[in-house]
């Protein structure tokens, strides 16, 4: 998938204003869907999780909306607080929203029209193969962090405020989606 394409389908990409990282970014997922050359109507149906059954939101809503998630509540807090708020980077936190899942493309294959765990899923979740695609495109350890940590991987490791915001954002979207 190209630029153009991904930049259509995921608008929030253009909320990074640090242009080398968000052509970092966009440059993660170009190749991370053209490893198993998803296509635009793949990924818009892709569940976004494969460990719940009927689940009824997609990997792209799921990666959109806790983006819009992670911002909003970054404003609100700011809002609430002003100067007295924790300091966030809002770039390296739209950048790891939009890092978080983006392992999961690996970690997913296609078969027989279902999406199934790949073989790579199979030793490696997303966060590990997100970090890894973080590393060949010079992301920021800080955002690697947030990328790291947003699971249970993280759950014993201190986490960034940024970090903290993507985390509980992610487990919101996931928990009210499985009930």
């Amino acid at each position: 998938m190209d630029k153009k394409t991904l930049l259509e389908v995921i608008p929030e990409f253009n909320l990074i204003k640090d242009e080398e990282l968000r052509e970092n970014t966009i440059a993660i997922w170009e190749e991370a869907t053209n490893y198993r050359n998803w296509t635009v109507e793949e990924l818009l149906n892709i569940p976004f999780t494969l460990l719940a059954d009927n689940v009824k939101i997609t990997y792209l809503e799921h990666v959109r909306t806790v983006c819009k998630m992670c911002v909003a509540c970054d404003d609100v807090l700011t809002e609430a607080y002003h100067e007295r708020k924790t300091p966030v980077n809002r770039d390296y936190l739209v950048a790891g929203a939009m890092l978080a899942d983006v392992g999961k493309l690996y970690e997913y294959d296609k078969e027989d029209g279902k999406v199934v765990k790949s073989k790579h899923g199979k030793y490696l979740r997303h966060p590990f193969s997100g970090v890894g695609l973080c590393f060949k495109y010079n992301i920021p350890e800080e955002v690697m962090h947030i990328v790291a940590v947003h699971s249970k991987e993280g759950d014993h490791f201190p986490r960034s405020p940024e970090a903290i915001i993507l985390h509980h954002a992610d487990f919101i979207d996931f928990d009210l989606v499985r009930i």
